[in-house]
């Protein structure tokens, strides 16, 4: 009795090995069918999977080219296009798809593709206002169907992933872009590709990884530089609530970024130097009009050449070295909280011409604040009596106080109106008639930031 259970055992094992083998063979056998390479190109198939992909994107409805089959397990289509997404993606636009699909997956009611390959491609992104969905009633026979998608990988070669800001159209352009699952969600990683925005110079993009899920956009890391030689660097990490939290805490530092191209245009080709820093930006909402924030800057090798207004003061002062600074210190930091900013702990200095230091607020377009001007004595030489106006010395410079008011756009001092009274004084009747052409230039160099037309 006891020799006849091991030989039954053999008997089950051996019938439920010859079962696996002749399902297996006749999956195999299916999946080199001539019936279903047709199957796949067919217009059923095709709808299919515009409708399951679609749903899984969060789109009403998408449309693909023409499906063929290259392979047991691998199809292709030329394209795949959806717009008036529900969610994160407004519009999808992909080009040169290839897709490995896993067979066996079936047998645990999914459809899974182990690699979805896309030659190029076009997402637009939005913020939107999440909502639970809709459980739609199924069939009584879809409890053997396969009831879920799973894709494992998505690479892109060249993708333009882009969003709308201040009306115009942002975004990374042809980068790298590699998709994987985590748990029901999926993170981004990228990397190639340029960065452009209306606000900031193109940037380069050495790598990002990303986490959106329903209700938070995670970025761990994003890695840009001013040029594809790896010169300088601006780092960001940060998050953005998607859900009924649309909160947003985001940090970035800089270092040897070069600041020609985002000096404002009339200081382009004039202003030179390697910026290093740290920004932190908060809100309520992604919305500009509730953030707040804080950062820092300082400049390394600034140098300031040929401005019209210090060829002009050079031109005064008699002395050239005016035209050409080289900053030893060039530094400062902000806070703001919308509307306002505040600029302080400024400090510019060229040692041995001047420096200068103080605080700056701005209210929405209104200007003020001071700043304390010094400067040495040998570049106060063409000014009669600098003492009325410089009225204190100290490490080396003659200082006064500069008070700010106006406007950003109409920016007032109080320092030129003393400049030109202080030269009234003069006894000199030619310096007189001199200095009224003077005041002129004054007057534009001081208070318009502008060079004077010739007298």
């Amino acid at each position: 009795m006891l020799s006849i259970v091991p030989r039954n055992w053999l008997i089950y094992i051996g019938a439920i090995a010859i079962f696996l083998v002749i399902a297996a063979a006749a999956g195999l056998a299916l999946f080199f069918s001539p019936l279903l390479t047709h199957y796949v190109a067919g217009d059923a198939f095709r709808q299919s999977l515009e409708n399951e992909t679609a749903r899984g994107l969060h789109f009403p409805r998408g449309r693909y080219s023409a499906i063929r089959r290259t392979g047991p397990w691998t199809a292709q289509s030329e394209g795949f296009l959806a717009s008036d997404g529900e969610k994160a993606m407004k519009s999808i636009a992909a080009r040169g798809i290839t897709a490995k699909f896993n067979p066996w997956a079936v047998f645990v009611r999914r459809w899974e593709l182990d690699e979805v390959h896309v030659q190029s491609g076009d997402v637009e992104v939005q913020i939107y206002e999440h909502k639970p969905e809709l459980v739609l009633s199924t069939p009584w026979f879809s409890i053997f169907l396969p009831n879920r998608v799973v894709l494992k990988r998505i690479e892109s070669e060249a993708s333009n992933v882009t969003w709308q800001l201040r009306g115009e159209r942002a975004g990374f352009f042809g980068t790298h872009l590699l998709v994987t699952p985590n748990g029901p969600d999926f993170e981004y990683r990228a990397d190639g590709g340029m960065l452009k925005m209306a606000l900031v110079p193109d940037l380069y993009l050495r790598r990002a990884h990303l986490l959106i899920t329903k209700t938070l956009l995670t970025i761990y890391d994003v890695d840009l530089a001013p040029d594809g030689q790896g010169n300088g660097t601006l780092r960001g990490e940060g998050r953005a609530g998607i859900g009924e939290d649309k909160s947003v805490n985001f940090s970035a530092n800089f270092d040897r970024l070069p600041i020609g191209a985002w000096v404002p245009s009339i200081w382009k080709g004039h202003f030179t130097g390697y910026a290093a820093g740290a920004v932190h930006w908060t809100g309520k909402n992604p919305q500009l009009e509730s953030s707040s924030g804080e950062g820092s800057m300082r400049i390394r090798d600034a140098k300031i050449d040929n401005l019209p207004f210090l060829e002009k003061l050079a031109a005064i002062a008699q002395k050239k070295s005016l035209a050409h600074l080289q900053l030893n210190d060039c530094s400062l930091d902000w806070e703001w909280r919308y509307p306002k900013i505040d600029v302080k702990n400024i400090a510019v200095e060229e040692k041995g011409k001047f420096r200068i230091q103080g605080a700056i607020s701005i209210d929405g377009d209104s200007l003020g604040g001071s700043i304390q001007l010094g400067v040495t004595r040998e570049y106060l030489e063409w000014l009669p009596n600098p003492e009325e106006i410089f009225t204190r010395e100290q490490h080396g410079y003659l200082w006064t106080t500069v008070h700010l008011s106006g406007t950003v756009h109409a920016p007032q001092q109080d320092l030129s109106p003393r400049v030109v009274d202080l030269f009234k004084e003069s006894p000199s009747a030619f310096l007189g008639l001199f200095l009224r052409e003077l005041g002129a230039w004054l007057k534009n160099i001081f208070l318009e930031g502008r060079a004077p037309a010739s007298p």
